[in-house]
């Protein structure tokens, strides 16, 4: 699938500390930068929201170094308060209509699609970019009701000409079937922030969406 003009990052990473099983969290995301991640989403489900603030105040400064695209899970105040790129939210999190009358044209708006009838919603009208989850069965989401496949993806890319992001299992060995299945950018967890080598991991996966 081509590179959309609303969405050009192919390489989107999903970072918190927790996954980050072999590096400080910071190290990571700056060595997936240097090795070609594009864009960063940054989820923490289970700290406090001034520990949140915190850790997405020093990442911000490491995105705006590097000129990356941040983007904040789920808590859109925090993602207002740093002037983030953008945020993204789930089915049952506050809703992007409500973002949007709040806020305005502030974030781009990103909505994680579970269930088919999202792709019929009016809530679609103020969303930037769709997160088709899960494509695959992974730890890191584990409140899905079921997986999109393959198939799945390719089945939605019909309905949709939003900038799709597939997540979900995803590595060097699916990412290029998920990008030539409609996805625009595929986004990674444990493949990048599980690894050795962050650079390294990012650098091969990033080659493949080439």
């Amino acid at each position: 699938m081509p590179i959309h003009d609303a969405f050009p990052y192919p390489l989107y990473l999903v970072i918190s500390e927790r996954d980050c099983s072999k590096k400080h969290w910071l190290t990571v995301a700056e060595e997936a930068i240097l090795g070609g991640v594009d864009i960063i989403q940054l989820r923490e489900k289970d700290c406090s929201r001034y520990e949140f603030l915190h850790k997405a105040k020093e990442l911000k400064k490491l995105t705006d170094h590097y000129q990356i695209p941040l983007i904040i899970n789920d808590a859109v105040d925090i993602a207002v308060e740093i002037q983030a790129w953008g945020v993204h939210v789930g089915r049952n999190d506050i809703q992007p209509s409500e973002i949007m009358s709040t806020y305005g044209y502030r974030l781009s708006i990103g909505w994680s699609i579970e269930l088919l009838a999202q792709m019929m919603s009016e809530e679609l009208q103020y969303v930037q970019h769709l997160g088709i989850s899960p494509i695959f069965n992974t730890a890191t989401k584990k409140d899905t009701l079921s997986t999109w496949g393959i198939t799945g993806l390719r089945e939605l890319r019909n309905l949709s000409p939003k900038p799709f992001i597939a997540i979900g299992g995803m590595h060097v060995e699916n990412a290029k079937k998920a990008f030539d299945a409609g996805a625009n950018s595929i986004a990674v967890v444990s493949a990048i922030c599980a690894s050795s080598d962050p650079r390294k991991a990012s650098h091969e996966l990033k080659e493949l969406l080439k």
